[in-house]
This record gives structure tokens, sequence and C-alpha cells, in this order.
């Protein structure tokens, strides 16, 4: 079978639905996002991209602060109305039973909810189109205790973190490896 072309479109999945908080602790605000993802490691860089009609847009222009919380699959229903309802109108926190908990170093809340959540500060913003990506530092990571091993190292598997692809949502799967398995050395009296 040959390739079908089309035209150029956002179809780059899977995508995380995270839960991203803004406003403050008073004021708190949750909207989901998919347009997100890690731009540099050192410093540690993520963006948001954010229609400027959405409620959350003004908050983040305003303090220039945000947390990625990402959503664990128990939390897709509450991800998909955040997603399409306004903090404007309805109390997100209220009708989804997230609650909101003070951040280290941002003023925006994290979610008590989320086992992982990424305190972020924006560096810059442009415009794109029908989007404003907001780039920002990682200035502080919140990660649920429960997910910690004895050594402290996060195991992200036992999160159960929901994917998004193409207007549907998803449980990751189970583990096929880890970084740099293909090159890695084996040990000897191992055969595989």
């Amino acid at each position: 079978m040959g390739k079908v072309f089309w035209e150029g479109s956002a179809l780059l999945a899977p995508a995380p639905p995270a839960l991203v908080t803004c406003g403050t602790m008073e004021q708190p605000n949750v909207l989901t996002i998919g347009w997100t993802g890690i731009v540099c490691t050192r410093p540690a860089m993520t963006y948001i991209s954010v229609r400027p009609s959405r409620y959350s847009y003004g908050l983040i222009r305003q303090t220039g602060e945000f947390a990625v919380n990402l959503t664990p699959s128990r939390l897709v229903r509450a991800a998909d109305f955040c997603g399409v309802r306004s903090g404007a109108q309805v109390d997100k926190f209220a009708l989804c039973g997230l609650h909101p908990l003070p951040a280290k170093r941002i003023s925006a809340p994290i979610l008590e909810e989320c086992p992982v959540a990424l305190e972020c500060r924006v560096t810059e913003s442009r415009l794109l189109g029908t989007h404003e990506m907001f780039l920002a530092e990682i200035v502080g990571v919140d990660v649920d205790e429960r997910y910690l091993d004895s050594k402290g190292r996060l195991n992200l598997q036992q999160c159960g973190l929901a994917a998004y692809a193409h207007g549907e949502y998803f449980a990751l799967g189970r583990k096929l490896g880890d970084f740099g398995f293909s090159v890695r050395k084996k040990k000897p009296g191992r055969e595989k």
C-alpha cells in the first residue's frame, strides 16, 4: 500500500492532555493543553500554546506563570471538561473535584490529584496564528512521593498517565525499553 498525502495539519500524536493551572491560589484556573512539550534540557524549558480568546490566556499573560500537571488516566474526564469549558463561566475545580495546592516557586497553583507538576515561568511568547506560544523555564518540579522508589527515583510508569491522539484519549501501555537500551552493552551471562 502507498501513502496518502494530506495538507499540513496538527497530527503529531500522542500528546499529553496536560492540566495547566494558572492564576493564583485566591483565583485559580485550570485548562487542558495538548500543545506542549520539552524544548531544552539546560535550562529545563517547556512551552504551551494557548488561544488568545481563552480565559487562561489573560491570566498567563498577566502573571507570567503556570504549572503543567501531568494527567493520570483516572482524570481524563476532568481533562476533557477543562478543555471545553471556560473558567470565566464555571468553577472547574469544584465541578471536577480538583484541588489546587500552593506551588513552591510560582504564584499559580498545582493540582493535588496529579502525580507530577512542572512549575513554569514564562521567558518569552510568540503569536503563531491561532495560538500564542508561551516559552517557559521549568523552575521546579513537584512529585507525589508515592511514586518515588526507595532511592528517590520517579517511577513514572506507576502514575498511569493518559495520552491524547487525534481527538481520542488513551492510557499509556506497557514499557518497551528505557533510554539507551538499544546501544547498551549486555552484561556477561545475558543472552537477550
